[in-house]
């Protein structure tokens, strides 16, 4: 319920939550009319009528004799202009464009910017507007007007300016924008307020406004200019009594947007389907508005007591159908429940479904769980409980598997094992084998490592495998570092209570290994198998060549990035056909056993 709430909060303009944006496209584009709209009309300065004509821009003689055709030969009721003219013409075309704009049926365009980041955008003069009486709108930070004869006679100019989505789609336009004081509407707005006629336009109390995209560009009626201009249209032609938007869908004139409907549309288009969704709101025709969050929520809620009372009685299966279901009818519910709330989140019960989902399906996780235990159960001998945890989390089906991996091998032995235990009893002895792997083993569980095998006196154990790790070198040398300092301790304790000093050899190296289940039928075991791993081995042989502990070789070296080391030169290992640079940790000084006893001190 309360995840269902929260996707049910409107989120701010322009961001889309849990997939609500496209859920409303796929609406969108299931609903689009083909259906003409009688009461717009599109003229269309498209490309045959700049080859017939001439480029743009045209001469503004050549765009007045435009709308005083459509004005008086074909008696239409209105024009809007979708193109702005900041810079004066070179003609008179400019003087009967203001003189038309003051006192005909014509609507100017003017585009307000809205972005606050860099220069502001100031080109032409703003025209038109309304008090700004209560503060509400969009505010803007720049625009482009027209020229300062236009924009000051001019009666009515509307924004055609527009923010679009995070996704970068034109869905809804903004119905007041604030700029210096005055209140300016959209374009289309201003047409219906010029010259629709019937009852005054009431615009939403909201800052943005969706667009209906009820038809698409197709379903308009488009007449090319130079028709008009060529007088090759019948003066009886079906322009009597309707709105005319005057602009260009060429693509030289680069007013392309990406709408719901389509990747590329021309901006013209969106002004026409914005004034059919106004003049569907004027007459009344708009969808009426519906409580839709409140039936979201109830839905929501029906869902989540049918989870209660069922899902405890069913399998898993017949769980998993009846959200399904529930999904599906959701599905069929928001659609038109969209058309009546444009501040729904059509997914939010969708969200409670797959939330049930994947919490109310008992038995299917218990068994997924019990398969994933068993399986794993015997890495919990040799694989830190952290690692076993993460993969238990991931549901690895077959971790065992063999794969080819990128691991760093440590492999420790006590120094002169024999000679300790050979004068000890038996308990003695056994107690001091236990004792020092107890040092061993602790740092390598408590770093994430893998713990390969036991070798009477010593062990093997490796990182990055059977979960890869980004830092496995640096994990390896921690371990290592923390087994010299609790070897340490542990032979100081020794040597007071009386008994001779331990040492441990320690060797280290990375590199690409095969680690998985080598076991038989008989016997699993979990290994790692590479030269990486018979190097490391070979290195804390090498030790005792060295008043150091620990002897790292190149591999480790090159993919460890928070310790430094010491070069000790190049040694030719027993197996190898080339010499072996070796490197020792750089402890801040000292070597050996006692410089991890120094550097546990200072620490």
């Amino acid at each position: 319920m309360l995840l269902g709430a929260w996707t049910l909060s409107p989120p701010p303009p322009g961001v889309s939550r849990f997939g609500d944006e496209w859920l409303r496209d796929a609406y969108l584009r299931l609903n689009e009319s083909t259906a003409a709209e009688p009461r717009v009309l599109v003229i269309d300065i498209d490309e045959p009528s700049m080859a017939q004509l001439g480029p743009w821009p045209w001469p503004r003689a050549r765009i007045a004799d435009l709308v005083e055709k459509l004005l008086t030969t074909y008696k239409a009721r209105g024009v809007a202009l979708d193109i702005m003219l900041p810079e004066a013409g070179k003609d008179n075309g400019d003087q009967r464009l203001a003189l038309l704009a003051r006192h005909a049926p014509l609507v100017l365009a003017q585009a307000f910017d809205y972005h606050y980041i860099g220069a502001r955008l100031r080109d032409g003069a703003v025209g038109g507007g309304h008090p700004d009486r209560d503060g509400r709108g969009v505010a803007a930070s720049g625009y482009i007007g027209n020229h300062p004869l236009l924009a000051a006679q001019a009666t009515h100019v509307g924004n055609i300016g527009f923010i679009p989505d995070e996704d970068g789609v034109l869905r809804r336009v903004p119905l007041r924008t604030r700029f210096e004081g005055r209140v300016h509407l959209p374009l289309a707005a201003e047409l219906i307020n010029c010259c629709a006629g019937g009852p005054p336009l009431v615009l939403p109390d909201a800052d943005f406004m969706r667009v209906s995209y009820k038809r698409d560009w197709k379903a308009f009626d488009v007449i090319p200019a130079a028709r008009l201009l060529d007088a090759s249209l019948p003066e009886a032609s079906d322009i009597d009594g309707r709105l005319v938007l005057i602009g260009s869908s060429a693509l030289g004139q680069a007013d392309r947007v990406a709408t719901p409907l389509a990747a590329q549309r021309p901006g013209l288009g969106v002004q026409a389907a914005m004034l059919s969704t106004l003049l569907d709101h004027q007459a009344g025709l708009a969808p009426r508005p519906w409580p839709g969050r409140a039936i979201a929520l109830l839905y929501a809620a029906a869902v989540a007591l049918l989870a209660t009372l069922s899902f405890g009685r069913v399998s898993a299966l017949a769980a998993t159908l009846l959200l399904g279901g529930a999904a599906a009818g959701w599905l069929l519910l928001a659609m038109p429940l969209s058309q009546h709330d444009p501040s729904l989140v059509t997914t939010g019960p969708l969200a409670t479904c797959l939330f049930l989902l994947l919490v109310a399906v008992p038995f299917q996780w218990q068994l997924t769980q019990q398969r994933s235990h068993n399986l794993l159960a015997a890495l919990r001998q040799y694989v830190a409980r952290s690692v076993v945890d993460e993969m238990l989390k991931r549901g690895l089906t077959d971790p065992l598997r063999p794969a080819r991996r990128d691991v760093t091998t440590l492999v420790a032995d006590m120094e002169g094992y024999t000679s300790q235990v050979e004068a000890l009893p038996v308990e003695e002895a056994a107690r001091l084998t236990r004792d020092f792997l107890e040092c061993l083993t602790g740092p390598v569980l408590a770093r994430g490592g893998t713990l390969d095998k036991y070798t009477g006196d010593g062990l093997m154990a490796f990182w990055g495998a059977p979960l890869p790790l980004a830092d496995h070198a640096d994990l390896a040398l921690d371990a290592a570092h923390e087994i010299l300092r609790r070897v340490a301790a542990f032979s100081a304790a020794r040597v007071a209570a009386g008994g001779r000093p331990l040492r441990v050899r320690i060797g280290v190296e990375s590199g690409e290994a095969m680690a998985g289940d080598f076991g038989t039928s008989a016997r699993s075991i979990y290994t790692a198998v590479g030269d990486g791993v018979n190097t490391a081995a070979r290195l804390e042989q090498a030790a005792r060549d060295f008043p150091h502990d620990l002897i790292i070789g190149g591999g480790t070296v090159a993919r460890a990035t928070r310790h430094r080391f010491l070069p000790l030169g190049e040694r030719l290992l027993r197996g190898k056909e080339r010499a072996t640079m070796l490197y020792t940790l750089d402890l801040g000084g000292g070597t050996g056993t006692r410089a991890a006893v120094t550097s546990l001190e200072n620490t």
